[in-house]
């Protein structure tokens, strides 16, 4: 039987990476969305959707899913970048106690490691233009604090490489905690590497309440 997973956010870049993975691989796809037909553009009738603010989502909501996979951006607003943090409080409170469904969080970069005990984010405090985006790495930072201490869910969060980008998929590496960079010296990854990515742990499990990460080769 196949899994069935929810994707929130599903017509964003990663959501829609990992939507049409997922279609690909055979999984049946709840998209939460807030423009049904924009969604319906890109997926058809092969996914069914859930029209609903995503602080709205309930225990019902996600009851049916094996897996809820948080691909939510709330945009380029600095005063919204908490919400990355208010969302991952919102769904682990509706699973906890519960090991059904999973939960997978896609961090950034930032919490990722640099060497000598450094994280990315900290070098992204010390930019003097810093202010134009930090609070998205800062509140995805955080995020990745605040699952590192939840232990009664099952959760798994991907944390792209440092830039981001649309793309299709690639060979790629995965890591763990140390932020990757390929033999060009780039840390890069694709949206379709993601997707990818995501789509094959939620298949063939190998992470429990911990991250990881890739790079595009």
């Amino acid at each position: 039987m196949a899994l069935s997973i929810g994707v929130i956010g599903a017509t964003g870049m990663a959501g829609s990476a990992i939507t049409k993975e997922a279609l690909k691989q055979g999984l049946n796809v709840k998209a939460f969305v807030r423009n049904e037909s924009k969604a319906r553009d890109m997926f058809g009738d092969q996914a069914t959707y859930s029209v609903i603010d995503v602080f709205a989502i309930q225990k019902p909501d996600i009851a049916d899913l094996d897996v809820v996979v948080d691909a939510f951006s709330p945009g380029h607003d600095p005063s919204k970048a908490q919400q990355h943090i208010e969302l991952a409080e919102h769904l682990v409170d509706l699973v906890k106690g519960q090991d059904k469904p999973r939960l997978f969080f896609i961090l950034g970069a930032a919490s990722l490691y640099i060497g000598s005990g450094h994280r990315l984010i900290e070098r992204l405090e010390g930019l003097p233009n810093k202010e134009q985006f930090i609070a998205t790495p800062r509140a995805q930072s955080k995020e990745y604090e605040f699952l590192s201490n939840v232990k009664d869910v099952n959760w798994v969060a991907i944390s792209p490489s440092s830039n981001f980008v649309p793309g299709d998929l690639a060979d790629y590496e995965l890591g763990h905690n140390d932020l990757l960079r390929n033999d060009a010296g780039k840390s890069e990854v694709t949206s379709g590497t993601v997707g990818k990515a995501i789509v094959d742990e939620i298949v063939n499990p190998t992470h429990r309440n911990e991250r990881f990460t890739v790079v595009n080769k």
